[in-house]
């Protein structure tokens, strides 16, 4: 489960939230326009990042901006 070792990996880039408008999720509650957070895996469709909570979330890539 290599997930669970991802909060101690090295962070790979930086990314800034661009928006947080969902059409089903609601993200405002981990997200905050502006902000910036560190990237720790990627995929083609998803960013997983250390969110507002802490934890490691992952999140569409059309949130976020390099």
């Amino acid at each position: 489960m290599i997930h669970n070792e991802w909060l101690a990996k090295e962070t790979i880039k930086t990314v800034t939230c661009k928006h947080t408008d969902a059409a089903k999720f609601l993200v405002s509650n981990v997200l905050t326009v502006g902000k910036e957070y560190e990237v720790k895996n990627e995929t083609e469709e998803f960013i997983f990042v250390v969110d507002n909570t802490g934890k490691i979330g992952g999140f569409y890539k059309t949130y976020f901006e390099s």
